[in-house]
This record gives structure tokens, sequence and C-alpha cells, in this order.
């Protein structure tokens, strides 16, 4: 058999453990690193990263250091008393008493502000007239100063303040309560100002949800004869339900976080006794004001946790059907 012979039948035989008109499977080349990419992402991610690694995470790793110490803000803390503050938080009535004025204040603001920001963005979602008025008028509170705002209700509902003296002139004396110094008024009075104050802001999130709502759904909807109520319960609240979650989400935290208006309407020390000290109150009377801020710190880093395990949980349990439905990538494409 001559040379030629040979190569003829190599051929076939090649051909046959390839497949007939197939081609060799291609050589995988190593990728080669986008250092010019990675310079691009490092520039213009490195000064975000840099701010929030030294106004985030250095201050709550140094606010952790110092919940070790009895320091009194003055030079370097030297006196390690290792879990001490952390123990004296828990075993303090007070503390205990605010987490729980906190936990109120999240339920209510929840039960009270959405409802009420639903119906709210529903009427404004309607072609009415004067519609760009009334929705300036309730987002405007939202953007007053928490100062302005606390001192304004404090001068009204104090008990010679213009709520009493209205309810005085119309003869309505029996109505008449000390909104902000009894314990079991107080309360409430502070779940009004924190709705009027935010009301606002759940508005306008709940109605830019209902404007990325197809309109072809109420379309549809509406000539199979359903009727106004039946549509909102059946295509607005639940394609509302990711702005509804968002919102909760923002209205926990901010719940956990109060501070500013509970101390500017009830004072330093009023607050504990009228029944609506907060957890964020209770750190700037006992850590600030005492003097005492390795404690202070600790009860700072005590109000992250609790607000980070909260935070954890809702988003594995509530917001997971959202960010799910968000994920791109390898992860994304295998589940299709």
């Amino acid at each position: 058999m001559t040379d030629i012979q040979v190569a003829a039948t190599a051929v076939p035989e090649k051909n046959a453990r390839t497949g007939a008109g197939e081609q060799p499977a291609p050589v995988r080349r190593p990728r080669r690193v986008d250092w010019r990419k990675r310079g691009e992402i490092a520039l213009l991610s490195g000064p975000a990263l840099i701010v929030f690694v030294g106004f985030v995470i250095f201050p709550v790793v140094m606010a952790s250091y110092y919940g070790f110490f009895k320091w009194n803000g003055f030079g370097w803390p030297t006196e390690f008393v290792g879990f001490d503050n952390y123990i004296l938080i828990w075993q303090d009535d007070a503390f205990r008493e605010a987490v729980g004025h906190n936990f109120i204040i999240v339920v209510l603001s929840l039960i009270m502000q959405g409802p009420i920001a639903i119906l709210f963005a529903l009427l404004l979602n309607q072609k009415i007239r004067g519609r760009s008025i009334i929705r300036v008028l309730i987002f405007m509170p939202y953007v007053i100063s928490e100062v302005i705002v606390g001192i304004g209700w404090s001068l009204m509902m104090q008990d010679a303040g213009a709520l009493n003296s209205l309810l005085e002139t119309w003869g309505l004396e029996q109505f008449q309560q000390s909104w902000l110094a009894d314990p079991s008024i107080a309360i409430w009075t502070l779940m009004v100002i924190i709705t009027w104050k935010y009301i606002g802001f759940a508005v306008i999130l709940m109605l830019a949800g209902m404007q990325s709502i197809p309109e072809e759904l109420y379309e549809a909807a509406a000539i199979d004869g359903a009727g106004f109520w039946k549509i909102q319960w059946h295509i607005t609240l639940p394609l509302l339900g990711p702005t509804i979650r968002i919102w909760a989400f923002l209205s926990i935290i901010g719940s956990l976080q109060l501070f500013d208006l509970v101390n500017i309407i009830w004072g330093q020390y009023i607050a504990s006794t009228a029944g609506t000290s907060t957890m964020a109150t209770y750190m700037y009377q006992n850590g600030h004001l005492a003097g005492s801020y390795g404690y202070g710190n600790a009860v700072a880093v005590t109000l992250f946790i609790i607000s980070l395990v909260i935070a954890l949980v809702y988003q594995r349990f509530v917001l997971r059907r959202d960010t799910q439905g968000a994920v791109t990538g390898e992860s994304g494409r295998k589940k299709k």
C-alpha cells in the first residue's frame, strides 16, 4: 500500500470519530485579564467605597471597641470592662421599655400609614382637578425640618396650647387632655405626628407604583364588568406588593432609629416618663448627657445589631421574592 492510499484510508477513520462534516472542538484559551476595565471600575467605585468605609464601617468598628471600656470621652480609653456595658444595658428597665416603645412605633406606623397612603394614592391616581396641588400639600410635611415640626407640634399640643384652646372655644372641654405628659396618650400623640410627617413619602411611593401598572389591565377588568374596588383589590394591590414591601422596610428601619422628633418634643428627660422614649433617646441620655461614652457606644452597637438582624430577617423572608425576580447572570439563566 502506497503512502497516498494510507492517507486516503486514514481520513475517513478520523471523520468517523468526529462525525461527518463536524469541526473539531475549539480549544479554549484562558481569558485575558482586562486591566483597563478593572481600572475603570476601581476609579469609579473607589471614592464611594472609601467614603462608605470611612463614615460607616470605621465608626461601627470604633463604637464596638469603645463599648468594651468605661470611658468619659477624653483621651484614649484605658479602663477595660469587657461585656459589662452590654450586660448592664439589658438589665436596665428603662432600656427594655425603650425597646418596647420602638416596636410599638414600628407596628403602629405600618398599621396607620400604610392604608392611609394607599387610599391617598388611589385618589391622586385618578383624573381629578387640582391633584398636583394636593400632591404638593401631602408631600410638604416630609420636606419640612424635624426641628420645625417638633417645635410646632409641641407648642400646639401643650396643656395651654392651641388644641386645648380650640376645644374650649368649641365647648368641648371634656375632650381636653394632657397630650404630651399623659403616658396613656403621649404615644398616640407621637404616632399622629409621625403619620403627619412621613405620610407624604409613603403616598409618593405608592403613587409611583400604581402608575407603573399597565392601563390595559384596568381596561380589561372594566370590560369584564369588575367594579372599582374589585379592580383595586385584585389588580392594584397584588401588583403594588413590591412597593409596599419596600416602603414597609424603610418604615421599620426608620421607626427603630427614631430620635429627633421625640427629643425635640418631649425633651431630654420627659420622654422616659411620658412613655415615648426610644433606644436612640436612651443612648443620648445615658451616653452623651451622662458623660458615659463607653456605655453610650455599647447602646449604639446594640441598636445597630437589632436593626441589622431585623433587616436581614425581613430581606430573607419578605424581600426575597422581589430580589430573586431581579437576579440576572449565571444563576438566573440556570433557572430558566
